[in-house]
C-alpha cells in the first residue's frame, strides 16, 4: 500500500548521507514553516538515524532555520499579504478561519504560535497569519523559537539514543507509521479548521 511511500523513505536515507543534506535540510526547513506543505521532520528522522552521532546538531540547524522561515511567514503576512499570504491561505482553504485565528492572535498570540511550532498543526498558516494582524513579534519570535526547538531536540535525542532501535522499528512498522503520520497531518488540517 505505501511502496512509493517507503522507496522515498529508503531513498531520503541514502540521500541523508552525501554532501547535499545539509544544505537540503536548511532549505526544507526554511520553506515548511513559511509555505512549503512537507514537514522538514521527515528529513531531520532520516538524516539523524542515518548518523544518530549529529542528531543534535540536525536538531540545531532544523530549529534555527525553521524560526527564519516562520520569520519569513511572519514578513509574509506582514507586508506581503495580498501578494503572497493570500494565495497560501487560499491553497491550504483557510479563507474562513482565517478571520477566528486573526483573534487568537489578538488574544493569544504566545501560546498560539506555540502550540502550532510544537504540533502537527500547519504552523505556516499561523506564521503568515500572525504577521498580516500585526500580532507582537517578539512574542511570536519567542513562542517559535521554543517550540520549533523543543520539537527538534526532541526528535534529535531520542534518535541519539535509540538510533538503530527506532530504525529498526520504523523499517518493521514503516506502513503503520505512515498511516498514524498521515492522520496526525490531517488532523492538524482540522483542527486549524473547526478549532480556530
Amino acid at each position: 500500500m505505501f511502496g512509493w511511500l517507503k522507496k522515498l523513505y529508503n531513498w531520503v536515507l541514502h540521500w541523508a548521507e552525501t554532501p547535499y543534506a545539509l544544505p537540503a535540510l536548511i532549505a526544507l526547513a526554511v520553506a515548511e514553516s513559511s509555505f512549503f506543505p512537507i514537514p522538514v521532520d521527515i528529513l531531520l528522522i532520516a538524516m539523524a538515524v542515518s548518523i544518530p552521532a549529529r542528531s543534535f546538531v540536525y536538531a540545531a540547524y532544523t530549529s534555527l532555520f525553521s524560526v527564519l522561515g516562520g520569520v519569513i511567514g511572519y514578513l509574509i503576512g506582514f507586508q506581503f499579504m495580498s501578494m503572497i499570504g493570500d494565495r497560501i491561505i487560499d491553497f491550504y482553504g483557510y479563507q474562513s478561519q482565517f478571520q477566528s485565528l486573526s483573534q487568537t492572535f489578538q488574544d493569544y498570540n504566545f501560546v498560539a504560535i506555540l502550540i502550532a511550532a510544537f504540533t502537527p498543526i500547519p504552523y505556516k498558516v499561523f506564521t503568515i497569519t500572525a504577521g498580516a494582524v500585526h500580532a507582537d513579534f517578539w512574542e511570536f519570535f519567542a513562542a517559535s523559537v521554543i517550540g520549533r526547538s523543543s520539537r527538534f531536540f526532541i526528535l534529535g535525542t531520542l534518535i541519539y539514543f535509540f538510533g538503530e532501535n527506532i530504525k529498526s522499528f520504523i523499517d518493521k512498522y514503516f506502513d503503520l507509521l505512515s498511516i498514524l503520520f498521515v492522520v496526525l497531518l490531517v488532523g492538524g488540517f482540522i483542527l486549524i479548521k473547526y478549532v480556530f
